[in-house]
């Protein structure tokens, strides 16, 4: 069985306070992208086994892939085996959600191959357990992202534009951001903005992320990528999730194929073209 696993970007992210058991609330605005991992799973073999063709992709058990499918198989009272092959084109540590996505993949993929014993919601609450954004994946559509990502409201205010995704070339650690996170320096005012983007039209003047400046203050691509960006046509840009992805969008395709360009004659940077998938 071969499965589409795609990345994700971040439109907005404010996060609300910090709660007891260490994680943080969050009000996100979350979409799929078309830039795929391609997971192919082999059924009939004895174990749960996972291979990657990045090799800074753990390829044991502490692989999310890995532990989805002994997490399936554990709900479902069956110890069978799968293969796991991940051909990833997705960048790791990136802030687009590569490692939840392939284990949301697995839990659908499975699920399938088994005849559907688990509800959407079943499953969703299953790969919780994996990642606050594994449900998201499942999910599978735009969504205001609540709790710590996880409580989702399907958001219909988006139109398609194009995307054109920057990878500088590091990977950031997502607790290491977290851990350096200010809660008082908070940038994007919920109250304004969570109504807006509840009841209109998505509009580029929502997009702002309050780890963002978390991020930059460590690595100067990411405001110089930004800038770039808005020069170069994009009608919005921003840092995904705990970063350093960082994406532009775009009305118009010409443009963002000038822009893309522009910006991949810089030789660390990695660059792609993607659509939302709405």
């Amino acid at each position: 069985m071969e499965i589409l696993s795609p990345a994700k970007i971040n439109l907005f992210l404010h996060v609300t306070g910090k709660r007891p058991d260490g994680y943080h609330n969050l009000f996100m605005l979350m979409c799929c992208i078309t830039l795929y991992d391609t997971i192919l799973m082999t059924f009939g073999v004895e174990k749960i086994s996972v291979s990657c063709t990045d090799p800074n992709v753990p390829q044991d058990e502490t692989n999310l892939a890995h532990r989805a499918a002994s997490l399936f198989f554990g709900a479902l009272n069956k110890y069978e085996g799968v293969k796991i092959s991940i051909d990833k084109k997705i960048p790791v540590a990136a802030g687009l959600g590569g490692g939840s996505s392939n284990a949301a993949a697995v839990l659908d993929g499975l699920n399938r191959y088994y005849d559907y014993p688990f509800s959407r919601d079943a499953l969703m609450s299953m790969g919780l357990s994996l990642g606050a954004d594994v449900p998201f994946f499942i999910f599978r559509k735009p969504a205001i992202a609540t709790g710590i990502g996880e409580q989702l409201e399907v958001y219909e205010g988006l139109k398609p534009f194009k995307v054109l995704l920057v990878f500088p070339g590091f990977n950031v650690s997502t607790e290491d951001v977290y851990k350096n996170f200010n809660l008082r320096l908070t940038r994007c005012k919920k109250k304004i903005i969570e109504l807006s983007i509840k009841d209109n039209d998505f509009d580029a003047t929502f997009m702002c992320n309050d780890l963002e400046a978390v991020t930059a203050l460590k690595y100067p691509d990411i405001k110089r990528i930004k800038t770039l960006l808005l020069n170069l046509g994009a009608e919005g840009a921003l840092m995904s999730g705990s970063g350093p992805s960082v994406f532009g969008l775009f009305s118009d395709p010409e443009c963002t194929e000038k822009a893309k360009q522009v910006l991949s004659s810089n030789s660390r940077w990695s660059v792609y073209i993607a659509d939302m998938i709405i």
